[in-house]
C-alpha cells in the first residue's frame, strides 16, 4: 500500500446486517454452486506461493529494480502453467509502464537580495526555472460553490502564492461546510494536491504553498531520496511546466510578511529568480495482466487487482520483503484465477470476462494502474463493470478490536449501492467473515480510499471494493515476512473476493452506478 506519513488507526466496528438473499440482488441463475471452485483456494497453496515471492530472492520487488522483474517473471510462469492467456491481443502478459524518476532536484529561490535554500527554507521535487516579477496571492486558494479566492484576480502564467488551511466566517464556522467541522480543503493529505490541480486549471505556471504542518513531513521525505540518491518517480511524459514548491515560515514570510493574518486574494510585486534544476532517468517496469473470457458477455469486464511491487532494500542492506503488502494480493490473485479456470475447465465458466491485473509502481503513487486506466486500458473502461482492488489480506490489525476472521472493506459503497448489497449477501452466504467499514468513513484521517489501485477505477467511476487487513507494526518495514502471515485468514478472505467476482460476473446486469464520484 501507499505509504502515508499520518496514521491514526480508529477503532473497529462491525457492519454486516444485510437480510437480503443473493439470489434477489445477483437477478440470475447462476451456472452452478461456486463453492467446490473456491475450495481450490488453499492456505497450502497460497503459503507456497508467498513463501517465494516474499523470499529474499525477490530482493523487496521494487519497482523497475531486478527482484521486481522476478516478480513479473513468477506471476507470468504461473498463468502460463495454469493456462490462462495473457490479456493482450499481441500475446504478451507483461504490459510496458513508461516510468521516470527524477533525480534530486538542487537549486535555490532568490527573493529580492535573500537567497533561499532549497531542502532548508523551501522543498520542491522536480525542476523549477525562470524570473517573475510578481506573483499572486490566493489566499487559501480554495474555490467552492459560491466561494472562490480566484475572484477578481488573473493568475494566467503567473506564480500562485497560497496557505494551508480554509476560509472562516465571523462566527467562526468554515465558510464551505458552514459549520465548525472542516472540509476537505484542510485535509493534510489531501488539500495540497486539490488546490494545486485548481491553480493548474487556472493557468498558474507554479504554485508556492505555505504549510507549517506539512513541511516537516516533506522534509523527512526530501532528505531521504537526498541520502539515498533516489527521486520521485512518476509516468515518463507525466511532467509539464506547473511545479509546486512547499515554504516553510522564513521563506512564506519573505514573500509575504502578514501572510498567517491576511487572507484576501491580491497581486504582490515581489522579483523571484527560481534556480532548480533536476533530471530524469528511465525506470523499465511493467504490469501484468492475464484474462479469462467471458462466456455470454466476453465484452464486459470484472478487473481484480493487486500491486506486485513493494519498497525493496533499505539503506543499511536490510531486505523488506512484502508479505502483506502486497504478497497476500499478489497470490491472491493466483489463486483466484486458478479458481475461476477451473470453473471454465468444468464447462461452468464466468459469463463476463475476469482479468487479472497485477500492478507496478503502486508504492511510488499508484502508477500502474493509473497508466492502465488513464492512458492504455487492455480492456475499454465503458466496459469495466467492476474493480476488485486487494492490498493486504494476510495480517491482523493490532489496534482492531472483535473477531480475527475479519476484512476491512473500502469503497463498496461509494459508486453502486447494488454492488455494496451484493458483497454483504456473497459473505453472508458464503464467507461469513466480519466486515469491517471502519475505514470506509469519509472522515477517516488514514484516507485509505484514495491510497490504493482502486482509486483509479473509481475516478473513472468503477464501481470498486478494497479489502484490506489494516496496518501493523511491520507495515513497510523488514519485519514483513511469510511466517507472520495468518495463511487460514487469507484463504477466507481471498474466497470472500472469487464469490464476489463469481457473482458479479454472473448476475444479468452490470452493477449499476448510482452515485457520484468521490
Amino acid at each position: 500500500m501507499k505509504h502515508t506519513a499520518l496514521l491514526v488507526l480508529g477503532l473497529a466496528i462491525s457492519c454486516n446486517t444485510s437480510q437480503k438473499t443473493v439470489s434477489e440482488t445477483a437477478q440470475t441463475q447462476k451456472p452452478t454452486n461456486p463453492v467446490a471452485y473456491a475450495q481450490t483456494i488453499t492456505e497450502e497453496e497460497l503459503k507456497e506461493h508467498l513463501y517465494i515471492y516474499a523470499s529474499d530472492d525477490f530482493e523487496g520487488r521494487e519497482t523497475g529494480k531486478p527482484g521486481q522483474k522476478k516478480a513479473v517473471e513468477y506471476l507470468k510462469s504461473h498463468y502460463e502453467a495454469m493456462g490462462v492467456p495473457a490479456a493482450q491481443t499481441s500475446g504478451d502478459y507483461f504490459q510496458k509502464v513508461p516510468l521516470e524518476v527524477s533525480n534530486v532536484p538542487v537549486g535555490n529561490i532568490i527573493i529580492g537580495n535573500a537567497t533561499l535554500a532549497l531542502g532548508e527554507d523551501f522543498l520542491t521535487f522536480s525542476a523549477a526555472e525562470g524570473d517573475y516579477d510578481a506573483l499572486v496571492y490566493v489566499g487559501y486558494g480554495v474555490e467552492e460553490g459560491n466561494y472562490s479566492d480566484y475572484d477578481g484576480v488573473d493568475v494566467t502564467g503567473k506564480l500562485v502564492l497560497m496557505k494551508a488551511g480554509e476560509p472562516m466566517d465571523e462566527s467562526g464556522n468554515y465558510i464551505v461546510s458552514g459549520t465548525a467541522e472542516q472540509s476537505v480543503w484542510s485535509n493534510m493529505s489531501e488539500a495540497m494536491q486539490k488546490k494545486t490541480e485548481l491553480a493548474t486549471e487556472k493557468g498558474a505556471a507554479g504554485v508556492l504553498y505555505y504549510d507549517t504542518a506539512n513541511f516537516p513531513r516533506f522534509k523527512r521525505y526530501f532528505d531521504y531520496m537526498k541520502a539515498n540518491n533516489s527521486g520521485k518517480m512518476q509516468l515518463a511524459g507525466d511532467n509539464d511546466d506547473n511545479f509546486i514548491i512547499i515554504l516553510n515560515e522564513k521563506s512564506a514570510r519573505a514573500l509575504k510578511d502578514d501572510i498567517d493574518k491576511d487572507h484576501n486574494p491580491k497581486a504582490a510585486l515581489v522579483s523571484i529568480k527560481l534556480a532548480i534544476t533536476s533530471g530524469n532517468d528511465i525506470v523499465d517496469s511493467e504490469n501484468v495482466v492475464a484474462v479469462i473470457k467471458g462466456t455470454e458477455k466476453p465484452n464486459e469486464y470484472v478487473v481484480i487487482s493487486s500491486h506486485l511491487d513493494h519498497i525493496g532494500i533499505t539503506a543499511d542492506g536490510q531486505i523488506n520483503n512484502g508479505a502483506d503488502d502486497d504478497g497476500s494480493g499478489s497470490v491472491a490473485l493466483l489463486e483466484i484465477a486458478e479458481a475461476f479456470k477451473e470453473a471454465s475447465k468444468a464447462g461452468e465458466g464466468p459469463k463476463r470476462s475476469i482479468v487479472f491485473l497485477h500492478v507496478t509502481g503502486e508504492e511510488k503513487g499508484l502508477l500502474g494502474s493509473r497508466y492502465y486506466t488513464d492512458f492504455d486500458p487492455v480492456f475499454p473502461l465503458a466496459q469495466t463493470v467492476a474493480n476488485l482492488n486487494i492490498d493486504m489480506i494476510g495480517r491482523i490489525d493490532p489496534k482492531r478490536d472483535g473477531d480475527r476472521n475479519y476484512v476491512y472493506l473500502i469503497g463498496s459503497d461509494k459508486l453502486s449501492t447494488e454492488l455494496h448489497k451484493l458483497s454483504e449477501e456473497v459473505n453472508q452466504k458464503y464467507a461469513n467473515l466480519e466486515l469491517d467499514y471502519t475505514y470506509n468513513d469519509e472522515n477517516d484521517p488514514n484516507r485509505f480510499y484514495y491510497r490504493s489501485d482502486h482509486y483509479n477505477f473509481a475516478k473513472n467511476n468503477i464501481p470498486i471494493i478494497f479489502y484490506f487487513n489494516g496496518t501493523h507494526e511491520d507495515y513497510h518495514r523488514p519485519g514483513d515476512t511469510p511466517d507472520k502471515i495468518n495463511y487460514d485468514l487469507l484463504q477466507n478472505r481471498t474466497r470472500l473476493v472469487f464469490h464476489t467476482a463469481w457473482e458479479v460476473a454472473n448476475r444479468d446486469d452490470k452493477v449499476e452506478v448510482d452515485k457520484a464520484t468521490k
